[in-house]
């Protein structure tokens, strides 16, 4: 939405507005001042449309996903590091169904400016293995593989892992 430089001098302004209201003996406005600024410096490490898309994607929602994540005009500007991966894990989700070659480019993205959390790259790395074993890369794949393997600690994609190692047997 908003351009994540903007998010914090927002933030900054009210938390100086929030000091003003302490020297006056305003604590209560000055404590609700403090707590609005919170939701800006939230707003700049998760970005808003991303988890609003995420929650479409828990719905099974792909059309509204896809409507929030194409809000974001200019991932660059908008969004941190962290966030850029996350934008393009999703769109590599949105586009895996109809192009491979997208999807691709998305999730190499995605991995190269990094996720979070372990499973998201497992299951990254799990996607692009598919694309690779879907374009005859058998030891490109077999890589991919053994790292989402790797990263899969809680044994989530343990089945989805079986079942892609068998493809490539037939490779």
């Amino acid at each position: 939405m908003f351009n994540k430089n903007i998010k914090l001098i927002v933030a900054a302004c009210i938390i100086a507005f929030a000091i003003y209201q302490f020297t006056e003996a305003n604590i209560g406005n000055g404590i609700f001042l403090l707590l609005l600024s919170a939701i800006f410096i939230l707003f700049y490490f998760k970005n808003e449309l991303i988890i609003l898309s995420f929650l479409q994607l828990r719905k099974q929602n792909f059309e509204g996903a896809k409507k929030y994540l194409d809000m974001i005009k200019n991932p660059e500007g908008a969004l941190v590091k962290k966030q850029q991966g996350y934008y393009n894990y999703l769109n590599g989700l949105m586009v895996s169904q109809t192009n491979l070659n997208q999807a691709e480019k998305y999730f190499r993205k995605a991995i190269e400016l990094g996720l979070s959390m372990d499973q998201d790259l497992a299951l990254a790395k799990l996607q692009l293995a598919g694309i690779a074993a879907s374009k005859r890369r058998k030891i490109e794949a077999e890589k991919l593989l053994g790292e989402a393997k790797k990263l899969d600690k809680h044994n989530m994609l343990k089945d989805q892992i079986v079942m892609m190692k068998q493809q490539l047997k037939r490779i």
